[in-house]
């Protein structure tokens, strides 16, 4: 059996080995590093993926989801409302920009961001919703479309970890994650989904003056070189991560199908364990899809509910096999963005999750071999 990956990266390589590096060489040839043609190229052909009007690429997933905010105006002491239970990036933005980070609980099931909890914590200073899709499936965007539309919010989507999944509304319509609120932010570290060699982001919108705005704000403030229209920062994807995603792109739909191949048999191998609940598909879905790609499993996320989690953790590093808890310690905890506005009461499901999630190895180079080995140490020690 092959070494066991939490992510395989080079096993992934390998298959585009030939393309990547031809790509790259185009680069080194053209030695347009910065705004190149690759990056040109690539913001239309992912702009064709998504069906969506704009792609501002950038330099990384923290810097897109900053900027979406920068470029909507919201000013000091503007609340801003997320999920408790994802990575800090997500808030950290918020309190870079002097706003204010209003965290609120998720489901138990999806890991999404509890609707009933944001529309708890809108008040008059409320300005925008920032909902995760967190693991690889979009949150409740019907509901949280409709919530923003009541209250007069922007809806600012963090697609970090699901880009190439598909959204369904309640009357049928479908698009893709990023596609759907006033303004959306990626990330290309390389372990996503569609991931580049180093660090790389992106910003999504159909709205033509926001993306005006945003373009001149990812290139210091400037439209015309020189000229400095508007606040702007240095966050620029360069020519040779996009390189990379170009070859991967045309990949990404086979890559989530692989993600959804090796999630399908973990859940298969799980099934009827008491202490063991695999991941929820939503979005109309029943268990792990066969005809859909609501969900592309950036992570594959069991809870272990008999208090065994950490104990399985050891015992899965100590037999080889690489594990994550996304995320042990909630954002309202966290040191940086503890408040006295935070009462624990408020975090049930987050406060839960911290001690049960663990994280399986999710990716495109998965074995049959690999999958039982690793379903095998889970069910033998849990059931201890």
């Amino acid at each position: 059996m092959n070494k066991i990956q939490m992510v395989d990266l080079k096993g992934q390589y390998e298959g585009i080995k030939n393309k990547v590096n031809a790509s790259i060489t185009e680069v080194l040839d053209s030695s347009a590093f910065i705004n190149g043609p690759q990056v040109h190229e690539f913001q239309k052909e992912l702009e064709t993926y998504l069906d969506i009007k704009h792609v501002i690429p950038c330099a990384n997933g923290t810097d897109a989801l900053q900027i979406c905010m920068m470029g909507l105006g919201l000013q000091p002491g503007d609340e801003v409302i997320t999920a408790d239970f994802t990575f800090a990036a997500t808030v950290e933005v918020i309190a870079l920009l002097n706003l204010t980070p209003v965290l609120v609980d998720v489901e138990p099931d999806t890991f999404n961001i509890d609707v009933k909890a944001i529309e708890k914590a809108i008040t008059p200073k409320t300005k925008a919703i920032v909902p995760v899709h967190l693991f690889g499936q979009c949150a409740n965007m019907d509901a949280i479309t409709e919530l923003a539309e009541k209250h007069g919010l922007y809806v600012i989507e963090d697609n970090a970890q699901a880009i190439g999944a598909t959204y369904t509304f309640k009357n049928g319509k479908k698009q893709k994650a990023g596609t759907i609120g006033h303004v959306a932010s990626t990330s290309f570290f390389p372990s996503k989904n569609l991931g580049c060699y180093g660090d790389g982001g992106a910003i999504f919108t159909n709205d033509d003056d926001l993306a005006h705005t945003i373009r001149g704000m990812v290139n210091h403030g400037m439209y015309k070189r020189y000229h400095h229209d508007v606040v702007g920062v240095n966050s620029r994807l360069d020519s040779i991560q996009a390189a990379v995603l170009r070859a991967k792109l045309p990949n990404l739909d086979a890559y989530n199908e692989k993600r959804r191949g090796a999630a399908k048999k973990y859940s298969k191998a799980f099934e009827g364990q008491a202490n063991i609940v695999t991941p929820k598909t939503v979005n109309g879905c029943e268990g792990i899809c066969d005809t859909c790609d609501c969900h592309v499993f950036h992570q594959y996320t069991l809870k272990i509910v008999n208090g065994k989690r950490d104990a399985l953790v050891q015992h899965l590093n100590d037999n080889g096999v690489p594990c994550g808890v996304y995320y042990p310690i909630p954002l309202h905890r966290q040191k940086a963005y503890v408040d006295d506005r935070y009462d624990e009461a408020d975090f049930p499901v987050t406060n839960q999750l911290i001690e049960e999630v663990i994280s399986l190895p999710m990716h495109t180079e998965l074995d049959d071999e690999q999958i039982e080995f690793i379903t095998s140490l889970v069910i033998d020690f849990v059931n201890q």
